[in-house]
């Protein structure tokens, strides 16, 4: 990659130093704006911020608080993409556009850390598309797991290594329910730097639990649910588990290792569509619950014993904070991880609600309900010499 140089006057003061105005302007906010409106500055700022090691840089240095851009609606066959940002940090829907090859078969099962991992039916593969670089990874799919794939739902999430923003893991996910009575829960993890999956971890499933009086008790199924993807949690990934038993399967990335959680028997009064998995305040596992006109959060904590628990912690009044007129139901359509924020319908109209701050942004309204996975990263837009900057308008914002 060819690198690019610009020739300086004398230093006259600290910031003539290219290094140290690096540094300050690696500290930017990570919104699509900051670098595209630092290089309109003066032609030494866009030639330090157009420098693809930069971006890179600034990438890998805001790789944990990504801002939220938009959504990909999980639903729709032409997989759009929908921000959510104001201008000027609006990104063009656009921009972030899946190119299909013939015969492909796709379904979402999630974003994190920037990336977009995509299940492809029909050739049995798995993609792992970075919808800012445009870069795409097909990864056939474990052996073992071809078996299971005409006849279960598979689930799976994708994260980048740990301080690394080239290399990705994968996760791929699935209940074996060949033997009803001895169900098991499958795993297979691959990494990008060695090319290759993982040995098969498993867990035993329980069978027959209280919940089978709602779903039924000729469903002796057990999936790992597709319609709410996975949610990390410090160094493990979390599913809900559905069907014959209702609860959480986790995956612990460090021990590479399964387990079963159960949750609170009163969850399950209305089925599993009630609660959402999420991170608590204060960090460790949690559990959101809708429940009449407000969303209670819950936490899961670990006594002196090691006996853990789920305890109640703070109650949202949804209706209340949104103004809401009538007893209309509210239903979530995604959660943002990182971001701490749920897609939430209720009366017509599509909201986003931040948990912690509790500031919420109506989005629009819409008669479609769709499952929508939140996309969240650093877009750096590329930006040339000449002052041009790919998918961020600043032209009503800079003068």
């Amino acid at each position: 990659m060819t690198s690019r140089t610009c020739h300086l006057s004398p230093a006259a003061g600290p910031l003539e130093d290219d290094n140290l105005l690096c540094e300050i302007l690696l500290r930017l906010p990570p919104e699509p704006s900051s670098l595209p409106r630092a290089s309109v500055v003066c032609k030494r700022w866009r030639c330090l911020v157009s420098d693809p090691r930069f971006c890179r840089r600034f990438r890998r240095h805001h790789r944990r608080n990504p801002p939220l851009l938009g959504f990909f609606n999980r639903d729709s066959d032409l997989f759009p993409f929908v921000p959510t940002l104001e201008p000027p940090n609006r990104v063009s829907p656009g921009r972030f556009s899946l190119q299909r090859r013939e015969g492909d078969r796709f379904i979402s099962l999630g974003c994190r850390h920037g990336l977009v991992l995509i299940r492809n039916v029909r050739p049995n593969k798995v993609l792992v598309w970075d919808p800012v670089t445009g870069e795409q990874h097909h990864l056939a799919i474990p052996p073992e797991l071809v078996i299971h794939a005409e006849n279960t739902a598979i689930n799976g999430a994708v994260l980048r290594a740990a301080g690394d923003i080239q290399q990705f893991h994968v996760v791929l996910t699935v209940v074996d329910n060949v033997d009803k009575q001895h169900k098991r829960a499958l795993a297979w993890l691959y990494s990008s730097k060695t090319n290759l999956w993982g040995d098969l971890v498993s867990t035993p499933v329980p069978f027959k639990v209280s919940t089978s009086d709602i779903l039924g008790d000729e469903d002796d199924v057990t999936l790992v649910f597709t319609g709410k993807p996975a949610v990390m949690v410090r160094d493990s990934l979390y599913w809900i588990l559905a069907g014959n038993f209702v609860g959480i399967l986790e995956f612990d990335l460090e021990k590479q290792s399964l387990a079963v959680i159960r949750v609170p028997a009163h969850m399950l009064e209305n089925g599993f569509y009630q609660f959402w998995i999420m991170r608590a305040e204060g960090g460790g596992l949690g559990l959101l619950l809708q429940k009449d006109q407000s969303f209670q959060l819950w936490k899961r904590k670990t006594d002196r014993d090691g006996v853990a628990s789920w305890v109640l912690g703070r109650t949202i009044e949804l209706d209340k904070l949104l103004s809401l007129n009538g007893n209309g139901s509210q239903v979530i359509l995604g959660f943002a991880e990182e971001n701490n924020v749920v897609f939430v319908w209720t009366h017509g109209v599509l909201f986003m609600v931040n948990l912690e701050s509790l500031q919420f942004k109506k989005l629009g309204e819409t008669r479609t309900l769709s499952h929508y996975h939140p996309f969240e990263s650093v877009y750096t837009a590329e930006i040339e010499i000449g002052g041009g900057h790919d998918g961020v308008d600043l032209s009503q914002h800079i003068r």
